[in-house]
């Protein structure tokens, strides 16, 4: 860190990380342990079911994909990129990955944030963190999606000191020594898209956001199971044969 710790900036970005973080893993463990009635998602499809299904697959495809690829792209160590492509081509490869998967998110999600505040049946049965988290994930998705056009920029010009700033600095966070001073000459857009999405771990454990954790990773591997839809089929009755007497 730097000599003057108590910098607004260090502050931001090498003290509220590790906040965030432990309210993030503290926070779902004991909510797991005290509140397991709580620990679900709370689906909306009954409530309303007109554009639900695309705007869910939509949003949550987009969503895991710019995680992964922030994941992928923010913890693999600098030199292991280097051997397979050089800082530019990475800032490209960020800059379509994260326009696809971004755009899908902000299509559904942008039908979900409308369903929940303007539909009555949903807006009622909502709670204030049903909509404070659909309003923070979509803000944190807008800031990201306005980086585009800076990467750009820097890529186009062939400075990819963004990038690598941003990874030493997730890395530096990740081994415990915090460096902040990585990204304090970073484009402002930079700095609101990562303390929005700090903010997003530390609401996480107080919202339906914990249903994450339970992702059904368990489908990938399990057996296929058949589905079969059983039908009556119904035969015309002759009506005189119904007057019949049975032959003895």
């Amino acid at each position: 860190m730097q000599d003057s710790v108590f910098t607004l900036h260090n502050l931001l970005f090498g003290i509220y990380p590790y906040i965030c973080l432990s309210v993030f893993f503290i926070g779902s463990w004991l909510r797991f342990d005290r509140e397991q009635y709580g620990w679900k998602a709370d689906s909306t499809q009954l409530l309303s079911k007109p554009w639900m299904r695309i705007a869910s697959n939509f949003f949550h495809y987009g969503v895991i994909g710019i995680f992964g690829g922030h994941a992928v792209g923010l913890l693999t160590p600098h030199f292991v990129f280097s051997a397979i492509m050089g800082d530019v081509a990475h800032q490209w490869l960020a800059i379509v990955g994260g326009s696809i998967f971004g755009l899908c998110a902000l299509f559904g999600g942008t039908i979900l944030l409308f369903r929940r505040f303007g539909n009555p049946r949903i807006s009622l049965t909502s709670r204030f963190a049903d909509k404070f988290t659909i309003f923070w994930v979509m803000l944190t998705l807008i800031l990201g999606l306005l980086t585009i056009p800076t990467s750009l920029h820097h890529a186009t010009m062939l400075d990819a000191k963004a990038v690598t700033s941003l990874v030493y600095w997730v890395q530096s966070i990740v081994y415990l020594y915090p460096s902040p001073q990585f990204i304090e000459s970073i484009d402002l857009i930079f700095k609101l898209h990562l303390l929005a999405g700090m903010t997003v771990f530390l609401i996480f454990p107080f919202t339906r956001l914990v249903h994450i954790w339970s992702m059904p990773f368990g489908y990938l591997a399990r057996a296929y199971q058949i589905v079969r839809t059983k039908r009556l089929k119904y035969q015309e009755i002759n009506r005189y044969d119904l007057g019949k007497t049975p032959e003895l």
